[in-house]
């Protein structure tokens, strides 16, 4: 039997959202990093979790402390739950139900992100949680909406890559389509979650009045396709693979450099811009973008021979110095340490109870006056049951003992 965790007060949270409550129950990344950057303004938002079913992140995904396979242990959970509250319900478990709609009774904000209809299942539907807090904002996000004959279609971040139209445009066009890495489309859902949520509470502060958020992650992928969406509306054209070519610039790619596993990306958009790439590197070809466009193979042999025998920041610096657009591609080891996200303080280091010191991340937004604040990674699972049954529903410590024992607390 797990123990109950007793510790002291929550001190008082600072931020532009401060005085706010969200209760979020959400999975993997697309509910919880709204929460998190709810949190990170000042909000105070409780993860209401289960060891019983926990989330993907706290079990499946690397790394792990010491490789220690165990959700108090798990880096992507502590990564992307900063600044957020623990606390546990069996909610297969009818005082767990009730419980939890006391909590979220309290909140100013509902957040989850299971398939249409669980939470409703369980007692926690939003027109059941509303009608008893009218004020209350809820945000559902989900793969394909609550509604429609794709509603209820199990899938991930690849898959929903694949129906919005990602996936049929990466790749050489004499291959196959190419997945995107991760997850994609949830971290586009998670800032329009994150928007909708504000404009609702700006809403309530006018009006009183809370509402539902049916937030689709497939339609919010699809407003990253656009120009695509429209070349097909307006021209009857449908775009198809590329490779790294395109429409408008000549020469467009990513071309090896010296040493091992180095890549440089640069483009030219217009034709002032490829003389003064030819200057810079000697490479000759055809004066115009159509021109090049058309010698695209031969053309890229020519800068791959150019940049493979020169170091890549060197690269960088010659493209850069004769105003042209270049970028270093850089390893997932060099961005702790590159020098702009340094300046804007991206990467803060916060404690973890088990993992010890670790960066989190900030949110890609500053506010001047109430900037956020990283004040501690994800919370291990049910940190916060004392504050939150005690402190906030007033349950004593002789309640509490008796509903761990009744297994309420799993």
């Amino acid at each position: 039997m797990t123990e109950i965790a007793v510790k002291p007060a929550a001190p008082a949270r600072q931020g532009a959202l401060a005085g706010l409550r969200v209760v979020e129950m959400g999975f993997a990344a697309a509910g919880p990093l709204v929460g998190k950057y709810l949190a990170n303004f000042g909000a105070e938002v409780i993860r209401l979790e289960s060891r019983l079913a926990a989330d993907v992140f706290r079990t499946t995904y690397p790394p792990f402390k010491n490789g220690i396979v165990d959700p108090d242990h798990a880096g992507m959970f502590a990564f992307y739950n900063d600044g957020k509250r623990s606390a546990t319900l069996n909610l297969k478990h009818p005082k767990g139900v009730a419980l939890a709609r006391a909590l979220i009774g309290t909140a100013d904000v509902f957040v989850e992100s299971f398939t249409p209809g669980t939470v409703a299942r369980l007692g926690l539907g939003a027109d059941t949680l509303r009608a008893e807090h009218p004020v209350l904002i809820v945000l559902s996000s989900c793969n394909q909406g609550q509604t429609g004959p794709h509603a209820f279609h199990p899938g991930y971040g690849s898959q929903l890559s694949a129906l919005a139209g990602f996936v049929q445009l990466l790749g050489e066009p004499d291959s196959t389509p190419v997945l995107l890495y991760g997850p994609y489309i949830d971290y586009i859902a998670v800032g329009y979650g994150a928007i909708a949520v504000l404009a609702a509470l700006e809403r309530r502060r006018r009006t009183g009045v809370g509402c539902t958020i049916d937030l689709s992650q497939y339609e919010a992928g699809l407003q990253f396709l656009t120009p695509t969406i429209l070349e097909f509306a307006a021209n009857g054209r449908i775009p198809g693979r590329a490779g790294n070519a395109d429409a408008v610039a000549a020469p467009h790619g990513v071309y090896r450099c010296a040493g091992i596993d180095r890549w440089v990306a640069l483009s030219v958009w217009d034709d002032a811009r490829w003389r003064a790439f030819s200057d810079a590197t000697g490479i000759k070809g055809p004066a115009t973008a159509a021109g090049r466009r058309a010698a695209r193979v031969e053309l890229d042999e020519r800068i791959d021979a150019w940049t493979r025998t020169r170091e890549r920041d060197e690269i960088v610096a010659v493209l850069r110095s004769a105003g042209l657009r270049v970028a270093p591609v850089l390893a997932i080891s060099e961005l702790f340490t590159d020098a702009q996200l340094a300046h804007r303080e991206m990467w803060p280091v916060t404690k973890h109870p088990i993992i010890g010191d670790m960066h989190v991340m900030a949110p890609p937004f500053r506010l001047s006056t109430t900037p956020s604040l990283q004040l501690n990674a994800g919370p291990r699972v049910g940190a916060d049951n004392d504050h939150v049954f005690g402190e906030i529903l007033g349950l004593s410590l002789d309640e509490r003992r008796r509903l761990q024992r009744d297994g309420v607390f799993e």
